[in-house]
C-alpha cells in the first residue's frame, strides 16, 4: 500500500504470538502505540471504537488434524486512525507468515463483522467509546460508578453499542440497556421478538457477571404500562420522555437472494495498474482456479473473497488486502465490506460452497485418500447406535431392520399399501413411508414424504397435509424427511433391501396401476442394499449406458442387459433387484452380444452413452449451521461457525447444510413455523450460488427428537440438555425474582415511592420511624444531598451512585433492618419489570467500585439463589483443602459451605488442576455443563 510508514522495526510479532500448545483457542490483541498488546480473557468481546484489534482463532478440536485452518482477523473501530489500521494489516501479514499458509485472513469493520468473527463471542460484542487511556483496563470488575446506555441489536449474534444517554436514542424495534452500575434495566422495544429479548437478556446477565461480579440487579421492561416502577427509574436518569418512541429502523439484513450472485475475476498488475478481468458467474467450478494465479470472488457486494494460488508470488500475497480494497472502491461498495483472504488448499467452508463441487483430491490433500477409503469399506451397522458420527456420515439411523408402513396419496387421502408391494412405487404418485425403530431403549420414528416426478401439485399438497395428520397422531414425534424420486437417501433405499422399483405410471382411484405397455425398460443402479434402485425409463436404445445394467421386459421374454463397464457387485445386486419385475423367464445379455429381438423391442439400434456416471464428490464440503429468519418475504441466514449444541435454542429455526441433505431443526417454541421452515429450506436450495439441486432431501426435526444422522454432525451431544430449560418468561418471572432491592436502591434518588402499608404482607414495615407509611408518600420527590429534584429529574452532574447514599444514611428515613429487608415485598407480582434478588450485603456494598467480597449469603435451596446466570456467593472466607470438599455428603461439609457450590471453596490452583480451567471459565459455561463436570469430579 502506497504511503504506509515502515512499521516493521517497531513490531515484535513473535513475542505476542501464543504458543501452539496453548489450550486456549482464541487470542485477542489490541494495537497500542503500534504494538500488539494482549487483551485479558475477561475482556474478550469488548472493543473500543478508536482502536484496532487482531483476533486469532485456532480450533483445538482440529489441532491434531493436518491441514486444519486457523482464522486471523484484524478489526478496525469506526474511529480508528489510518496509521493504526495500517499497523494492524502489517501485523496480520507477519502473523500469517509465522502461522503458515493454512490460515484464513479476514478484514472486519465495526458493526459489519463476519459471522465467523461474531461466533467467537457467544454472549455478544460490546462497542465501547473511548481510546487508549480507557482501553488500558478494558473491563474493571465491580465498577459501580457508571452510567451508560447500550443499544442492543442482533438475533443470534448480539452486539451492543454505547449511545447517547437520552430517550432520542430509543426505537421500537430494538433493545436498550440502561446500565447504572448496581442496577441494569433492559428495555425491550414493543416490536422485538421473544428470541431477541432472550438473547438481549443473556447479554445483560453476561455483563453483570463479568463486570459486576454478579452483584448487580437486573430489571426488565417488557410493557411500560405494567413496569411503572422501572420506568420511573429510567425517567429519573433520562428525563421525562416527550412524545412516542421512534419507529423501528429499517433492517439492513442481507437476504439469500442478494447472496446468490457470485462473480469470479482474474486479477493481475500491469504497469502498476490493477487489471481485473471477469471470468465466470454462477454456478462456478473449481477448475477455474489455477494455482499460479490470483483471483477475486465477489458475492453480490456482500463479501469479497481473495483466492491465492499456491504458486502465486509473495508480492501478490502481501498485496491481498490492498487489492481487495481497491476493488471495493472501484465497484463503489461500502468501505466496511467484509474481505476474506484464502490460500490454495486452505479454503474456508463458506468459500468452497460457492462452487458446484469441491474436491480435496484435486488439490492434492494427502488426507483425502485415507478418508475416502475408510468410507468405502462396508460399514459395521452394529456401531450406528453407539457412534452417531458414523450414522451421520453414512446417512443411516440404523441397519434398516425396523417396522415399515406405506401409504399412497389418493383422492387427497392416504391409502395403505399392501406389504407385498411396499417397494413398488409409481412416478405419478406421492407416498408416505413410516419407519419405526428403537434407539437406546426409546421408540423413534422417521416419516418419509416421497414425491414422484410426475406427481401433481394437488397430490403434493395432500402429501403434506396427511403427513401433518400423522404427526399429530404421534404427538409431534415424527422426523419428517422430504424425498424426491431419484434422490432417495441410503436409509430409505435400505429399508426396501435394495428392491425399490419405480414405475412410470400412477396408481388410480381403485389402487391399481395404469395398464402397462407391452415393452418396458428398467434402469438398475447400485452395488448394495443402501444405494440400489430400479427406475423405469423410456424403452429406446438411447437410454442405455455401457457402465450400467438394464432390464428389458417384453410380452414373451425379459432381457437382463449387462454393460461392459459394470462391476461384479452391480451384477450381483441387479439379479436380486429385478426379481419383482422380471419373473422367472429371464435371459442374461452382455453388451455387444445382443440377439436381434433385443434391438427390435427397443425400436432398433441407436447410439447411447458409454461414459461412467461418477458419484458426487462431497469430500471438500464441511457442514454449516445457520439460524433462519425472514425479512421482506425473503430468507435471511446467520451462520454459527464452529457450531455446537449450545447454538440450538428453543426459539430457533436452524438449518444444517451437510451438502447431501438439508436439516431444519425447530426449537420447542418454534414448532408452529414448520411449514415456513420447509419453504425456507427450498428457498435456500433455489437461491444457493452453487446451483444446488432442488431435489436435495430436506429433513424436518423437532427439539428433543433428533436422530443420530443429525446429532452426529455435532462434536458432542447431550440428550438431556433441555430437560430443565426455562422460557424467557420463566426467566424474567421466576429466575430474576421480585423488585424490592431495586426499589430500595432507587426509592430516594428517583422519587420512587414505597407502597402503602396496606399493600405489604403482615408484619412488614417501611421504616423504623415510619409506621404509618407517611414518609414514602411525602418524599415522592427525589432527595439528594439535601436538594429536592422535582419531576423525577436529578441535578446535573450528580451520579446515580452518589444518589443511592441517602437511602442508607438519611435520618428521617432510616434504613430497614436486615430482617425487614428480607420480609419486604411489593404486592404486585414480578411478571414485568422483575429484578433478581440480591443479599442485604450487596445493597449496602461499596458504591466506589472497590469490589469488597460478599459476606455470608443465602443457603442452598433458598429461593433467592434461583437467579439466571447467577454467580456463586461464598459463605466463608478463604479456601478449603480439596479433601474436605470432594465426594463429601452435605452433613460432612465444613460449617458455612454451600452444598450446591462446593467447588467454589477450592483454591484457584486446586480448581485449575481438578477442572482444567479457571473459575471464571467454569462459571461462564452453561449451567447444565457445569453440573455435568461437577458430577464427574465429585462436587455435585
Amino acid at each position: 500500500m502506497k504511503g504506509r510508514p515502515d512499521l516493521t522495526h517497531r513490531m515484535d510479532v513473535n513475542k505476542g504470538l501464543p504458543a501452539t500448545e496453548s489450550r486456549r483457542d482464541l487470542h485477542v490483541w489490541i494495537i497500542e502505540n503500534l504494538r500488539m498488546a494482549p487483551v485479558p480473557e475477561k475482556a474478550y468481546g469488548n472493543f473500543f471504537e478508536e482502536h484496532c484489534y487482531i483476533v486469532l482463532h485456532v480450533p483445538q478440536s482440529l489441532k491434531a488434524t493436518q491441514g486444519a485452518c486457523s482464522d486471523l482477523h484484524y478489526w478496525a473501530g469506526k474511529e480508528a486512525g489510518a496509521e493504526a489500521q495500517d499497523a494492524a494489516e502489517a501485523f496480520v501479514q507477519q502473523l500469517q507468515e509465522t502461522l503458515g499458509g493454512a490460515t484464513v485472513q479476514h478484514r472486519e469493520a465495526q458493526g459489519h463483522e463476519s459471522d465467523c468473527f461474531r461466533s467467537y463471542f457467544r454472549s455478544g460484542i460490546i462497542y465501547r467509546r473511548g481510546g487508549l487511556a480507557s482501553a488500558l483496563t478494558h473491563v474493571e470488575t465491580n465498577l459501580y460508578n457508571i452510567q451508560r446506555l447500550l443499544h442492543v441489536q442482533g438475533r443470534k449474534h448480539v452486539s451492543a453499542a454505547e449511545v447517547e444517554l437520552s430517550w432520542s436514542s430509543f426505537n421500537k424495534g430494538d433493545i436498550f440497556l440502561l446500565d447504572l452500575g448496581k442496577v441494569m434495566i433492559q428495555w425491550n422495544g414493543p416490536e422485538t421478538s421473544i428470541p431477541e429479548k432472550a438473547r438481549g437478556l443473556a447479554l445483560t446477565c453476561s455483563l453483570r457477571d463479568r463486570e459486576r461480579g454478579g452483584r448487580a440487579q437486573i430489571g426488565v421492561v417488557d410493557d411500560e404500562v405494567e413496569a411503572t416502577d422501572l420506568m420511573r427509574i429510567m425517567e429519573a436518569v433520562l428525563g421525562c420522555r416527550v412524545g412516542n418512541v421512534p419507529a423501528t429502523r429499517p433492517d439492513k439484513s442481507v437476504n439469500q437472494l442478494q447472496k446468490a450472485s457470485v462473480r469470479l475475476y482474474h486479477v493481475c498488475e500491469k504497469d502498476e495498474d490493477l487489471v481485473i478481468q471477469e471470468l465466470a458467474t454462477c454456478p462456478l467450478t473449481q477448475d477455474l482456479l489455477w494455482e499460479e494465479d490470483y483471483y477475486i470472488l465477489d458475492q453480490g457486494g456482500f463479501k469479497i473473497y481473495v483466492w491465492q494460488g499456491r504458486l502465486s508470488s509473495l508480492q501478490e500475497k502481501k498485496a491481498a488486502f490492498s487489492r481487495a480494497l481497491r476493488f471495493i472502491q472501484a465497484k463503489g461498495y461500502p468501505t466496511y465490506t467484509n474481505v476474506e483472504v484464502v490460500n490454495d488448499g486452505a479454503e474456508s467452508a463458506s468459500f468452497k460452497q460457492l462452487f458446484q463441487s469441491w474436491s480435496t483430491k484435486q488439490r492434492g490433500n494427502k488426507n483425502f485418500g485415507r478418508l475416502s477409503k475408510s468410507i468405502q469399506v462396508r460399514p459395521d451397522v452394529g456401531k450406528l447406535q453407539s457412534q452417531p458420527e458414523l450414522a451421520a456420515q453414512l446417512r443411516m439411523v440404523d441397519d434398516a431392520s425396523g417396522k415399515v408402513e406405506v401409504w399412497c396419496i389418493q383422492d387427497l387421502g392416504r391409502q395403505p399399501v399392501d406389504p407385498e408391494r411396499h417397494a413398488q412405487l409409481c412416478a405419478g404418485n406421492c407416498y408416505l413411508v413410516l419407519y419405526t425403530y428403537q434407539r437406546m431403549g426409546h421408540v423413534q420414528y422417521i416419516l418419509y414424504l416421497w414425491r414422484g416426478h410426475r406427481a401433481t401439485t394437488r397430490d403434493v399438497k395432500a402429501l403434506n397435509c396427511n403427513a401433518e395428520e400423522l404427526d399429530l397422531m404421534y404427538r409431534g414425534a415424527l422426523v419428517q424427511e422430504h424425498v424426491t424420486m431419484g434422490s432417495e437417501t441410503p436409509h430409505f433405499l435400505a429399508i426396501f433391501q435394495g428392491q425399490l422399483v419405480v414405475f412410470q405410471g400412477h396408481t388410480g382411484h381403485d389402487g391399481k396401476e395404469q395398464p402397462a405397455p407391452a415393452t418396458r425398460l428398467f434402469h438398475v443402479q447400485g452395488t448394495d442394499s443402501c444405494n440400489t434402485r430400479t427406475v423405469e425409463v423410456p424403452a429406446r436404445a438411447s437410454a442405455l449406458n455401457s457402465h450400467d445394467i438394464f432390464l428389458l421386459v417384453t410380452a414373451s421374454i425379459c432381457y437382463l442387459w449387462f454393460g461392459k463397464g459394470c462391476s461384479g457387485d452391480q451384477r450381483e445386486m441387479a439379479r436380486t433387484a429385478v426379481s419383482a419385475v422380471s419373473g422367472e423367464n429371464k435371459e442374461t445379455v452382455l453388451e455387444g452380444q445382443e440377439p436381434p429381438g433385443f434391438w427390435e423391442a427397443l425400436g432398433g439400434l441407436a447410439p447411447y452413452p458409454s461414459n461412467k456416471r461418477l458419484p458426487e464428490d462431497v469430500s471438500g464440503f464441511q457442514p454449516r449451521l445457520f439460524e433462519c429468519s425472514s425479512h421482506m418475504g425473503h430468507l435471511v441466514l446467520t451462520e454459527m461457525v464452529f457450531f455446537s449444541q449450545e447454538d440450538l435454542d428453543k426459539y430457533d429455526i436452524m438449518l444444517l447444510d451437510t451438502w447431501q441433505e438439508i436439516f431444519l431443526w425447530l426449537g420447542e417454541a418454534a414448532s408452529k413455523w414448520k411449514k415456513e421452515a420447509v419453504d425456507w429450506g427450498q428457498e435456500y436450495l433455489k437461491t444457493h450460488p452453487a446451483g444446488r439441486s432442488p431435489a436435495t432431501p430436506i429433513v424436518v426435526i423437532k427439539q428433543g427428537h433428533e436422530p443420530p444422522t443429525f446429532t452426529g454432525w455435532f462434536l458432542a451431544w447431550d440428550p438431556y440438555k433441555w430437560t430443565n430449560d426455562q422460557s424467557y418468561k420463566e426467566v424474567v418471572d421466576g429466575s430474576l425474582g421480585a423488585m424490592p432491592a431495586i426499589c430500595e436502591i432507587t426509592a430516594v434518588s428517583t422519587g420512587f415511592s414505597r407502597p402503602a402499608p396496606s399493600q405489604l404482607p403482615p408484619g412488614s414495615r417501611l421504616g423504623r420511624h415510619d409506621p404509618d407509611g407517611q414518609n414514602g408518600q411525602e418524599r415522592s420527590q427525589a432527595l439528594v444531598d439535601g436538594r429536592v429534584c422535582s419531576g423525577g429529574k436529578r441535578p446535573s452532574g450528580l451520579s446515580v451512585a452518589s444518589a443511592w447514599e441517602p437511602l442508607l444514611h438519611t435520618p428521617s428515613l432510616s434504613p430497614l433492618s436486615e430482617q425487614e429487608l428480607n420480609d419486604f415485598q411489593l404486592s404486585r407480582g414480578p411478571s414485568n419489570g422483575g429484578a433478581d434478588p440480591l443479599t442485604l450485603q450487596t445493597l449496602k456494598g461499596s458504591q466506589d467500585g472497590s469490589g469488597n467480597e460478599l459476606q455470608p449469603g443465602p443457603k442452598a435451596g433458598d429461593a433467592s439463589t434461583n437467579s439466571h446466570h447467577s454467580s456463586p456467593r461464598p459463605t466463608i472466607n478463604g479456601s478449603l483443602p480439596r479433601e474436605r470438599l470432594m465426594h463429601q455428603a452435605v452433613e460432612d461439609l465444613p460449617e458455612g459451605v454451600d452444598p450446591a457450590r462446593k467447588e467454589f471453596y477450592l483454591s484457584d490452583s486446586d480448581f485449575q488442576e481438578i477442572f482444567g480451567k479457571s473459575k471464571e471459565e467454569f462459571y461462564s459455561m452453561a449451567k447444565w455443563r457445569q453440573q455435568q463436570e461437577k458430577k464427574q469430579l465429585g462436587f455435585f
